[in-house]
């Protein structure tokens, strides 16, 4: 095995090399089980099936035939592993060919050249990638190189704002803050070592190391990652379409945890509520002005006076938060949850640094006593949460917090914000660099908080919101945000492509401080506005922003804060919409805002980030500039309806939406079904027994369906175990006109209601019905002329099925 010093020397050895792989023949092959194992005179590497859609490579030789000690892998789950040596003999195959050894997994398979061990990989068998360079170590560094054809392109990088098609751009791989940001970013809080191609594969490097991304900038006809050191592995996924792709990177690095309900509510946040009485009055606010809200937010000064000088203190700040607990305790009453920013930073002026030094929680220099550098908040040290010592030391201030009532986890600064390249981390007993493992340091963290909340409440879902990670941190239940955007419409433009790029690779929850966070001395209140609007079709809304203007639109005036609370309550209405997105997303790994690509064809839609999919069902066109009358936006083919109006849109086309204050461009596809409910406060008070369930009609859609999932919102082992339902839905149109909506149940959980009254809302009728009938008998509908919809209230037990006939 190669030794540690060696590894530090070649993480710090620079990135100046290319991916030329050394030319070697294959010597020997094996497979066992799911693995195949090969040797060459130079590499010796493995190729294993990965899920049902997927390969892994690693090297354990470089390029000299010296044996490598790999880190482990960061992308993969545990079980992945597992996975590996547990399939049957019969799930893989392997055929040798003269000159192929070809390793064959349902319709995939990894083809290895004999003469030179280069891989290519194929799908129903046709070739989608090859490696060029493959995997390379040297004294250099680690690098892998694949060849890319002329009119590919590739989402990929995550958090950049370079266009959705980041072909023929070269990136940092190293996680770091871009405070302020606007329109262009190539380098942020949250990057992922991956791409995906139009071509339907995604290539997964599995380093979490220092390093670049070169999508065809240096070479055009080459995918280049180049790492300091680190693992020798990568992971190649491959699909039959883009939708196809997603759900199977996602099933490979691990699927979202189901969040709590209340996450789908709104956030009181700000920086930063300075007291125990401001966080109450405002609460109070929200209530008072009637505003929903779930959750409030505390920032840095929950634990001290000061923004410097205070961080590590991981205790209340008595002076301003006298009885914590009471605060808390309060809040819950009101079906408000309190979360709490914590940092990985231990200053040396704070009351815990005696404490982590004793206890050898921090990342250590070259002598073995704690490394301490400057940084903006203070002379600090940083928990190695690698560690086991840093993890429990840090772990017992979570576990403190949990018992005063904290319901909600905040992890700020998590890149880290400053990790210098030499700092000595501990991991499973080797002592790794700062450059080896920087992109991991979110995720490690995120682990930590999540692995221990869960075994410490073991009935509830952990919050986990994080603002830097690694591929497959969303199976850790991270709640990833954009970092602190500029308050401005050039902060705004891109969160659309931030949200997109990381949601195809499995962060599903990615979204932004909605009205922006940095800078802005004058308020604009149609930023503001727009922005909250977007955010009502996001994934976590939450207003946050430096407190010289008030994110709270409880804060400001009317049309503002009557525009918001609407919206607010929109998004409470579409709460069993939503929540079945989420649903969705943590059984098949679907993002809830997805590139239209993935519904409407790589060709035409690949490209596109002024316009996403809020499920399956609705599409939403950001307005991202002031003073606009009609939002110009591109429509999929087919029949799309005004959200907001009902108005009737032909699809194929760019169609200009009439802008007002109050409204928002998002469409409806025809055919489309959305659970909603009404009148709520607190995502605590949904009711399951109460459900509307509209359906857009046209009769250019013969049939649809739609499942809505529905659990008790807090049980953790729902997808698990299964303690949930599903309302099969589904419309269809005969010959004669006649609108046929069915409805049927399957599954069940504890505290389902026996009986539902559901009322349908049935939209784009063009005339009232002649006639309903339910289960064959006539029934009173009402008809709404002017808004030409049609509802019908029907009571059911949950084994019911239901048919209604319109006519």
């Amino acid at each position: 095995m190669i030794d540690r010093k060696q590894r530090i020397a070649l993480a710090c050895a620079g990135l100046a090399f290319f991916s030329v792989n050394t030319v070697a023949e294959v010597q020997t092959a094996t497979l066992e089980k799911a693995t195949l194992n090969i040797d060459t005179d130079t590499n010796d590497f493995t190729i294993s099936a990965l899920h049902d859609s997927g390969f892994q490579v690693t090297y354990l030789t470089d390029d000299n035939g010296t044996p490598y000690a790999n880190l482990p892998s960061m992308a993969l789950p545990e079980p992945a592993l597992t996975d590996v040596t547990d399939k049957k003999a019969n799930d893989v195959e392997l055929v040798e060919t003269a000159t192929t050894l070809i390793l064959k997994l349902n319709n995939i398979a990894a083809h290895v050249d004999k003469a030179t061990h280069a891989i290519s990989y194929s799908v129903n068998g046709k070739i989608v990638a090859k490696e060029q360079g493959g995997l390379s170590i040297s004294s250099k560094g680690v690098s892998l190189s694949f060849a890319l054809d002329k009119n590919e392109k590739l989402y990929g990088g995550g958090q950049r704002v370079l266009g959705m098609d980041r072909r023929g751009h070269s990136m940092p791989l190293y996680n770091k803050a871009h405070y302020g940001y606007t329109t262009s970013s190539n380098q942020m809080y949250f990057g992922l070592s991956a791409v995906m191609s139009s071509k339907n594969y995604s290539v997964l490097f599995d380093n979490t190391a220092s390093g670049e991304l070169d999508i065809g900038k240096t070479n055009s006809d080459e995918l280049l990652f180049k790492a300091q050191g680190g693992r020798a592995s990568y992971i190649m996924v491959l699909g039959e379409n883009l939708e196809d792709t997603v759900r199977s990177t996602v099933a490979v690095t691990g699927k979202q945890p189901l969040p709590p309900r209340w996450l789908l509510g709104n956030f009181a946040s700000r920086f930063g509520y300075k007291s125990q009485n401001e966080v109450m009055d405002v609460v109070d606010a929200f209530n008072t002005q009637d505003i929903p809200v779930d959750a409030v937010v505390l920032d840095l000064y929950w634990f001290g006076k000061d923004i410097k000088g205070h961080m590590g203190n991981l205790s209340w700040d008595a002076a301003t938060f006298p009885e914590p607990e009471k605060m808390i305790s309060e809040l819950r009453a009101q079906d408000v949850k309190t979360v709490l920013i914590t940092e990985p930073f231990i200053l040396t002026t704070s009351k815990q640094w005696e404490s982590a030094v004793a206890n050898n929680a921090l990342a250590q220099n070259d002598n073995g006593a704690p490394y301490t550098f400057d940084f903006y908040f203070g002379n600090t040290g940083l928990v190695d949460v690698f560690s086991e010592a840093g993890q429990d030391w840090f772990w017992q201030y979570y576990e403190k917090l949990a018992a005063q009532g904290v319901a909600g986890w905040w992890g700020d600064l998590g890149e880290p914000e400053v990790h210098p390249d030499d700092i000595q981390h501990m991991w499973q007993s080797t002592k790794v660099s700062g450059a080896e493992v920087h992109n991991a340091y979110g995720h490690q963290w995120a682990k930590t908080v999540y692995n221990n909340l869960t075994a410490l409440q073991p009935d509830t879902r952990p919050f986990v919101l994080m603002r830097s990670g690694f591929l497959g941190s969303q199976r850790y239940g991270m709640v990833p945000w954009t970092g602190d955007v500029s308050r401005s419409w050039g902060g705004l433009k891109p969160q659309v492509e931030l949200a997109l790029q990381m949601s195809v690779f499995g962060m599903a929850y990615t979204h932004s401080d909605l009205g922006g966070f940095a800078g802005g001395e004058t308020f604009d209140p149609e930023l503001y506005t727009r922005w909250l609007q977007f955010g009502t079709f996001s994934p976590v809304f939450r207003p946050h922003a430096q407190d010289n203007i008030a994110p709270e639109p409880i804060f400001h005036a009317d049309p503002v804060k009557s525009i918001a609370r609407k919206f607010i309550q929109l998004r409470y209405d579409m709460l069993p919409y939503n929540y079945s997105l989420a649903f969705e997303n943590a059984l098949y790994g679907t993002p809830l805002m997805r590139p239209l690509a993935m519904a409407y064809g790589e060709s035409d839609w690949f490209e596109n980030a002024d316009s996403y999919l809020w499920g399956d069902g609705l599409l939403v066109s950001p307005v991202t500039s002031a003073n606009q009358t009609v939002w110009p936006t591109k429509l999929p083919e087919g029949v799309w309806f005004d959200f907001f109006s009902d108005t009737k849109y032909q699809g194929g086309q760019t169609v200009n939406y009439p802008l007002s204050q109050d409204n928002y461009p998002v469409w409806v596809k025809a055919g489309s079904f959305m659970p909603m409910t009404k009148g709520l406060s607190r995502t605590e008070q949904f009711d399951a027994r109460k459900i509307e369930m509209h359906y857009w009609h046209d009769n250019s859609v013969n049939s649809s369906s739609y499942t809505y999932y529905e659990d008790d919102g807090k049980n953790p082992a729902s997808v698990k175990k299964g303690l949930y339902t599903k309302l099969l839905l589904s419309a269809s149109l005969d010959e004669k006109a006649a609108l046929t909506l069915t409805l049927d149940s399957e599954g069940s959980y504890i505290g389902m209601p026996k009986q539902r009254d559901i009322t349908y809302v049935v939209h784009g009728l063009s005339e009232k019905p002649q006639s309903v009938s339910l289960d064959g008998r006539s029934v009173p509908v009402m008809w709404d002329e002017k808004g030409k919809t049609l509802s019908l209230a029907i009571s059911c037990d949950y084994q019911q099925s239901v048919k209604v006939v319109i006519m």
